[in-house]
């Protein structure tokens, strides 16, 4: 008799030693990949913070539980990033009210308790935390073929599958980006841009290059961070990075090359984020790049709610799975995971300053 494949959430790791951040995030995303049969208890919503989220975007996002969730894994501060049009205008209105939220919690604590520190700025009613937040916001590389008007068909075999917020021309949907990016403090990163070959045709890939050139130059601008997407395109990705210059916070998302890019990351001082594929079996050139760069190079991330570490691939990823993830990079290093976790956190707050 097969097996029954598990569905649910990976189970919790033990709380961290020391708090790290989750380099990049998607909680707009986790409620809507997830099918019936998906265990939803890690999205218990955190009601203060929901309610009103959902006033304001008519979404019924249960993302507070999920960042008392991260919090109490020692996963204490994310970076929520926005990759497309819709998803930026949740990420701009979600890091208002969560900044919001956390001020007015905090208060509300010192005010119940007096003469009490909260010890978090997220502190919440009845003594939980929750995980601060800072966000990235561009459009994502194959997002700005279907802006472009590209309607090719991949190297993936997918039709294009455009929606109605694609009618806005690939000029500008980086302009809104771009006001995001500029008006809200907590936005802290372009990103996550870049290229993708794997899903992209000779003619997306020239609206790709287009589309980071213009993001690399925003991020420069605006003395933001740069977060990238880099899948199958790795020549192409750098080529751009060299003749443009790169900004002086250039982090690699979900890292996916092999030593010797590492080495070249490293030569320029580009961050490299790993993800839970430096944990699959077959990865590992992954765990050859981890083992080259500088541990103050290194960051960590979920992508969720996608690549969850190894053995729950296939199930449905959240912030406080970065707990797993940074215990197998520790054992691939052979370094003290309090060791890893100090380093992940500091360079986090050197990348994109204090949460």
């Amino acid at each position: 008799m097969a097996r029954k494949r598990e569905r649910g959430f990976p189970p919790d790791p033990e709380p961290l030693p020391v708090a790290v951040v989750d380099n990049h995030t998607h909680l707009d995303a986790i409620g809507d990949v997830l099918g019936p049969e998906v265990d939803h208890a890690v999205l218990t919503a955190e009601h203060a913070l929901d309610a009103r989220l959902a006033e304001v975007t008519g979404r019924q996002d249960m993302v507070g539980g999920q960042l008392a969730h991260a919090a109490a894994a020692g996963v204490d501060r994310l970076v929520q990033v926005g990759g497309d049009l819709p998803s930026v205008e949740w990420t701009d209105v979600f890091l208002r009210i969560a900044a919001d939220h956390a001020v007015s919690t905090a208060e509300h604590a010192l005010a119940a308790r007096p003469g009490q520190q909260t010890g978090h700025e997220g502190m919440v009613g009845g003594g939980r935390q929750v995980a601060r937040v800072l966000g990235a916001v561009a459009i994502h590389p194959n997002e700005a073929v279907l802006h472009a008007g590209v309607r090719e068909i991949g190297p993936d075999g997918l039709e294009p599958d455009p929606q109605p917020h694609h009618a806005t021309s690939l000029d500008d949907a980086i302009a809104r980006v771009a006001a995001v990016a500029r008006d809200n403090p907590r936005v802290r990163a372009v990103g996550e841009t870049g290229m993708d070959l794997f899903r992209t045709g000779p003619q997306g890939e020239a609206a790709q290059r287009e589309s980071f050139r213009a993001h690399v130059a925003l991020a420069k601008e605006l003395g933001l961070a740069l977060q990238i997407h880099d899948r199958d395109a790795h020549a192409q990705v750098i080529d751009v990075l060299l003749a443009d210059g790169a900004p002086e916070r250039t982090v690699f998302h979900c890292f996916s090359g092999d030593e010797q890019m590492a080495h070249l990351a490293a030569e320029h001082g580009w961050y490299l984020s790993f993800a839970g594929p430096v944990t699959y079996p077959r990865n590992e050139h992954l765990r050859a790049a981890l083992r080259a760069v500088p541990l103050d190079l290194v960051l960590v991330e979920t992508d969720a709610p996608y690549l969850p570490p190894h053995p729950y691939r296939g199930r449905p990823n959240a912030p406080y799975v970065v707990g797993h993830t940074v215990r197998a990079m520790a054992e691939i290093l052979d370094r003290p995971l309090v060791q890893v976790c100090d380093a992940v956190s500091a360079t986090s707050e050197q990348v994109y300053g204090p949460w």
